[in-house]
């Protein structure tokens, strides 16, 4: 890919995190090209950001037909496509609908832009990824270092949190976020944050769930006129930048992504990770963690090996 030259294609590009994702990245020097695929709506939202004065193309395309077209070229797939949470759901509860949209697009994916990073946004994570695996696999173009689950937002949050208690400046706090995207499975490593910090045992539970709760506290704020969208956006856009940055030959770019992996015995895992040309370079592991995070890691375990194995199952009893 030629340097700040990136062609990237959002999958879901009307929704509630696709308007505001394909802005952030019609708004980066970093992308030239971006594709917008939706159901409904992409010609006017693509018309709408292709008045931004900034150098990046755009072209919406609409229904399944006009798939392969967007989709062709592609350095970047963002995929957040699928139904968000109402208030009383679980991100489980989305599963049948979302992993059926998941599977169609990830296969178009794997016959027109095999070669492309993929980045997973639609929930179920925990299982969106296992899917879209086995349909690469399927397909036989799979290659697990570049399939991301993004669980940016967790980290985002994370940093968030921790700032406005510590009273840092959010831009310099960095929480590692591991294990999976949703309730328990969801781990901040506290203590390996930077710059270090300190909290008393109940104040670090109280951080913790509301940092595992967050998006419920969001669809209960926006009392059934959504989930988290804005904040959603940027965390996805995050990802994209730090990826693009890295098939661009910048050292060092480090963010956490549930993927495949050996760090654990479960096939899939979210530590922070090298990122390079290629995907992922390397995996940096889970690191040094606290007795308390060590427990959150044995809990989550087999929530995260069921939500995995459900994922698994949809592929192969697909028609």
């Amino acid at each position: 890919m030629p340097k700040n030259n990136a062609k990237v294609a959002v999958l879901g590009a009307s929704g509630g995190i696709g308007q505001p994702l394909s802005l952030l990245l019609k708004n980066s020097p970093l992308v030239s090209r971006l594709t917008l695929y939706d159901i409904a709506h992409t010609p006017g939202v693509a018309a709408d950001l292709s008045h931004i004065e900034t150098r990046a193309t755009v072209k919406g395309y609409l229904g399944p037909e006009q798939l392969p077209d967007c989709l062709k070229g592609c350095d970047v797939v963002v995929i957040p496509a699928g139904v968000p949470r109402k208030p009383g759901m679980t991100r489980d509860d989305l599963f049948n609908t979302n992993a059926t949209i998941v599977a169609t697009l990830t296969a178009a994916c794997a016959q027109h832009c095999p070669e492309a990073m993929i980045c997973i946004i639609s929930n179920p994570v925990n299982s969106t990824i296992p899917i879209t695996a086995e349909v690469f696999k399927k397909h036989g173009v799979y290659n697990p270092n570049k399939i991301f689950g993004v669980t940016t937002l967790d980290i985002v949050r994370a940093n968030a949190f921790v700032a406005e208690l510590k009273d840092l400046d959010p831009a310099r706090v960095n929480v590692p976020v591991i294990g999976g995207h949703a309730g328990k499975t969801i781990i901040p490593l506290i203590s390996q944050c930077t710059p270090k910090v300190e909290f008393p045992q109940d104040q670090l539970t109280t951080l913790t769930g509301r940092i595992q709760e967050a998006g419920t506290e969001v669809v209960k704020a926006k009392a059934g006129a959504g989930s988290a969208t804005l904040s959603m956006a940027y965390a996805g856009a995050r990802f994209v930048f730090s990826l693009v940055d890295a098939m661009n030959g910048k050292e060092g770019v480090v963010e956490c992504s549930f993927v495949k992996s050996q760090e654990t015995d479960c096939p899939y895992f979210s530590t922070p990770l090298l990122l390079g040309k290629k995907g992922i370079e390397k995996n940096l592991g889970i690191g040094k963690v606290s007795p308390f995070e060590e427990k959150m890691i044995a809990e989550a375990i087999p929530e995260l090996k069921a939500s995995i194995k459900k994922g698994e199952e949809f592929v192969k009893n697909m028609k």
